[in-house]
């Protein structure tokens, strides 16, 4: 039950993101990505901070801030560097499609690192998820600016970020728990995200906001940093970073489906299978761990 628990708050996670990057694209006309990243992570510290000081455990441990701090700066503020700077190059279909390549990376960087086994199982589930992505998107693949491949690899760069992330943070969430965890390490991200925004000028914008921008703001902190990471962490702690990495390939079917519901766009034959082999894929990279727990357990 508890790697069903952690693969339901991955795809939650990654649905959030989903309205995170809708979030994003409507701002970006009003702020620069630095300033835009720095709001976000710094109002997700904010709204995570009293939780993590209600909540009973630990701090990391002195011996562990250096790690902290660094999976802080990979995660809160190399990431979104990479992430935005790709789609600069690249079309949203293959900047989707390129981050789903994060279950893979995350599969085989456990697999080197010694965190999880490699099994053909999993691998066949990952594929398949990774299939269904590319099957949902695939009118939106048709067509690529020229270069387009640059951001397609700045994008593989960032889901490598975002791997060797949940690899790493594990141990230190299953130590402390996920806030508290997550709150240092974003605080990390968002003040280095917030120096780069002032020495470029970024905040010059701000007085011009108004209503409907400091809404998607507050989205952004809330739901899109907070909500999402503390459901990513949440998920680390109760099943592998793999199975909770394969959770990303939900985010654009859900941006897919929120565009048919919302913004009657058409609901095509390729979204459906789409879908379809997306949850395939994450049932089969699942099952298998899930009866190997309850065995181990004597469930």
């Amino acid at each position: 039950m508890g790697e069903w628990i952690g693969v339901a708050a991955a795809a939650l996670s990654s649905a959030f993101g989903g309205t995170a990057i809708g979030a994003t694209r409507y701002l970006v006309g009003w702020t620069d990505p630095m300033t835009l990243g720095a709001f976000r992570f710094g109002i997700g510290f904010l709204a995570l901070l009293p939780v993590a000081f209600l909540q009973r455990g630990r701090w990391p441990a002195r011996r562990d801030w250096p790690r902290v701090a660094g999976l802080g700066l990979l995660f809160f503020c190399l990431f979104p560097i990479l992430f935005n700077a790709s789609l600069i190059f690249t079309t949203a279909a293959r900047g989707a499609l390129a981050l789903s390549t994060l279950p893979l990376l995350t599969m085989l960087a456990g697999a080197l690192l010694g965190v999880e086994a490699l099994t053909a199982r999993k691998t066949f589930g990952v594929l398949t998820a990774m299939g269904g992505v590319a099957l949902a998107l695939l009118s939106g693949l048709a067509t690529a600016p020229a270069g387009a491949w640059r951001g397609d690899l700045l994008m593989v760069a960032a889901a490598l970020c975002m791997a060797l992330y949940s690899v790493w943070s594990r141990p230190i969430i299953m130590a402390t728990g996920p806030v508290r965890f997550t709150v240092p390490a974003m605080a990390v991200g968002a003040a280095s995200l917030a120096l780069i925004a002032w020495g470029q000028g970024g905040f010059a914008a701000v007085p011009a906001f108004g209503a409907p921008q400091w809404a998607a703001i507050a989205w952004l902190g809330v739901v899109g940093s907070a909500g999402a990471f503390f459901l990513w962490g949440f998920a680390l702690s109760r099943t592998t970073p793999t199975r909770v990495a394969i959770a990303v390939c939900v985010n654009p079917i859900s941006a897919g489906l929120f565009g048919a519901v919302l913004l009657d766009e058409p609901i095509r034959w390729n979204l459906v299978v789409g879908v379809a082999a997306v949850f395939t894929g994450i049932w089969i990279a699942t099952t298998r761990a899930t009866r190997r727990i309850a065995a181990r357990h004597g469930l």
